[in-house]
């Protein structure tokens, strides 16, 4: 329920969203870019800062307060009107939605380890993917009665507010104690080092610096890129749908592929099949081509994220704290600088052809 709320519908709503604010505001494609990165900037920014809470014994505190400001600035979309307003608003929501995925995943990983439960982890990231189908089922419902996009937003803000409150609710069940992550574990990191140039943790860690480029592109944009297509008004909701509805199992899906082919080679794998549903969104004239674009990506982008992050703690060995610092840095710079770039590039060429070139190009580099 945290991560559907925060992140499938906190950080992502604003996809099926942004034809909608780019109509209604007058908004450039560099300025919806802007924004976007705003909350992105806003993610990593708190990404860093719940990586040093998560240790603390009152992380469950600030958990609860990242779950309330991440309600608070998706129903707040109803009266945001200006550029400097949704700068803000979406930094926010990044920095909400980071402390949730952050200090969540946490405190129920280790529950689950815990409990000796450890593989329904897949069932908590599967609602990122739930959480994306929700929001298409809301905003298209509200549509329905005649509402803005602004009143789209505050349907979202009611339904995130219902789902943080039974996951407030929920939490009271959840097994209490010290953070697994032991202070003698930490000390031993600190005396060692991760190199960035060279070794195949370095490249992991670069690898995953340009996935997140290479996926926000179209995660950003492909609803926008929708509405140029026949039929948009049906194609735009059935393709966010379509990505929602494929990110809900793939964690699960693409961890069998790694039992199965080792995880190094479904990780690449996940790779190409990213940047070629990232070409046909980019690329594609037509409504399958965006469709098929839309459920590649869905069925990569969380996976990608487990297995980088396993591939991390596999190379990193005894300084896995720091090595998952490096991989949140790197891709919370290459989501940070992707949707602005991508605007621009948008702008000046008429399409977004360019931007999805640039951003396969670089998960191919990523592999």
């Amino acid at each position: 329920l945290v991560l559907a709320a925060a992140m499938g519908i906190g950080r992502f709503a604003y996809t099926p969203l942004l034809p909608g604010l780019l109509e209604s505001l007058g908004w450039t494609l560099a300025q919806a870019g802007d924004v976007a990165s705003a909350n992105f900037l806003g993610y990593l920014a708190g990404a860093l800062v719940a990586a040093f809470l998560v240790h603390r014994p009152q992380r469950r505190v600030w958990l609860v307060l990242g779950m309330v400001l991440s309600v608070l600035t998706t129903g707040a979309g109803f009266w945001a009107g200006t550029l400097t307003h949704w700068l803000m608003l979406r930094f926010l929501s990044g920095l909400a939605s980071a402390f949730c995925l952050v200090l969540g995943t946490a405190v129920v990983v280790e529950a689950l380890l815990r409990l000796r439960r450890p593989q329904l982890a897949a069932l908590h990231f599967a609602g990122v993917g739930i959480g994306i189908v929700l929001s298409v089922l809301v905003v298209e419902g509200a549509g329905c009665f005649g509402a803005s996009v602004f009143g789209q937003w505050g349907a979202l803000g009611v339904l995130s507010g219902l789902m943080m409150g039974l996951a407030g609710w929920g939490m009271r069940g959840l097994p209490v104690g010290r953070p697994i992550a032991s202070g003698a574990r930490r000390e031993t990191a600190r005396g060692s080092g991760i190199r960035l140039w060279g070794g195949p943790l370095a490249r992991t860690i670069w690898a995953y610096g340009f996935y997140g480029f290479g996926y926000v592109v179209t995660a950003t944009f492909i609803v926008a890129m929708a509405r140029r297509v026949e039929n948009a008004d049906l194609i735009e909701p059935l393709t966010w749908l379509m990505v929602g509805v494929l990110a809900a199992p793939s964690v699960l899906l693409w961890q069998w592929l790694a039992g199965r082919h080792g995880l190094f080679t479904a990780l690449r794998a996940a790779y190409l099949v990213e940047a070629v549903g990232v070409l046909l969104a980019g690329y594609g004239t037509g409504q399958v081509a965006l469709l098929s674009g839309g459920a590649l990506l869905g069925v990569t982008f969380m996976g990608i994220v487990a297995l980088g992050l396993g591939a991390a703690r596999q190379l990193a060995i005894s300084d896995q704290d720091r090595a998952m610092g490096w991989m949140t840095v790197a891709f919370g710079l290459g989501q940070l600088l992707g949707p602005g770039i991508a605007g621009r590039m948008a702008q000046i060429s008429g399409g977004f052809e360019l931007p999805s070139l640039l951003a396969a190009a670089l998960l191919l580099v990523g592999i």
